[in-house]
């Protein structure tokens, strides 16, 4: 297939354009590069530095692709609480161009990187595709509720092809955000240079972490999929915060000290996926265990950081 990759320069995305190039795909990658980095873009694949503001070069560019996996968007939740007009143009208002600019160019496939807090606090674990939506704490996540809406709308009206993969707590190589608000980088980080760990809840928080390259194989695998669907992506296994502190010491070799900073509004205290549906639909699984991809991950920032 062809497939066109919006935010392909991105933490996921650059994965993603990495394994469908290894399947054999050919890839465009579309990015303006306000948040990734072209050195994460395999050379294997085209690159277009462009916004998806833009919605005729973005039509143009689009000509004769089969697919679309759209993971371009903004995704700092405290950005989103501050900046919430800015927030909703970038995210929703230039993906439903995205979807006039496939309509127009004859694309009406799209696979879409929602994210598991569209469902907001769990009625109970794990977390399966039924569930219903939660209401909303930021507009980073009405944001991700609001393009799922327009998937629907557009498979109804103009029967687009609309896989929307929900992720859980996605870590791995290659995660360079400015600023960094994720767990495991943070973790990892201030652990390579012997400083504190800052942590909410005493670490008593479950989440379910899923390696990047496993994500990323999920994307390769729906595009055999038609017709509409949404599918979590994750590990079906609630790992503690505090234990993952613990083995990233374990493997770095070292401990630094925790930093308590009580209780956070907000959080929700577990969450973790059932991925049943991705499994006996497809047949993909995760292959990599958390241990493997910490110290993928802790091999990634140690030569990140230029630290031994």
């Amino acid at each position: 297939m062809k497939v066109f990759v919006t935010g392909g320069a991105g933490f996921i995305g650059s994965h993603v354009v990495r394994v469908l190039l290894n399947e054999g795909h050919e890839v465009t990658v579309f990015d303006n590069l306000s948040t990734g980095y072209q050195k994460l873009v395999d050379n294997r694949a085209t690159f277009i530095k462009g916004d998806l503001a833009d919605q005729d070069r973005v039509e143009k560019h689009l000509s004769g692709h089969d697919a679309v996996i759209h993971m371009a968007g903004f995704i700092e939740v405290g950005e989103s609480v501050k900046f919430p007009v800015k927030f909703a143009e970038n995210n929703i208002v230039n993906s439903v161009k995205l979807l006039e600019a496939m309509r127009s160019a004859g694309v009406k496939k799209i696979i879409f990187s929602s994210s598991a807090c569209v469902y907001g606090v769990p009625k109970k674990l794990p977390i399966t595709e039924d569930d219903p939506i939660g209401i909303q704490q930021n507009p980073y996540g009405a944001c991700k509720v609001a393009i799922e809406n327009f998937l629907m709308v557009y498979r109804q009206l103009y029967n687009f092809d609309t896989i929307i993969l929900r992720y859980f707590n996605p870590y791995g190589p290659g995660e360079l955000h400015q600023p960094e608000t994720h767990a495991i980088p943070n973790f990892v980080k201030a652990t390579l240079a012997s400083k504190q760990i800052p942590l909410y809840w005493q670490g008593e928080q479950i989440r379910d972490f899923i390696y990047v390259e496993d994500l990323a194989s999920a994307h390769v695998k729906v595009l055999e999929i038609a017709g509409f669907e949404v599918l979590n992506i994750g590990t079906e296994t609630g790992v503690k915060v505090a234990d993952l502190i613990e083995m990233i010491f374990k493997i770095v070799g070292k401990k630094v000290p925790i930093e308590d900073l009580g209780e956070r509004p907000g959080d929700i205290p577990a969450n973790f996926a059932s991925a049943g549906k991705i499994k006996k639909r497809l047949g993909w699984t995760p292959q990599t265990t958390l241990e493997e991809g910490l110290g993928k991950t802790i091999k990634f920032f140690k030569k990140e950081l230029q630290t031994d």
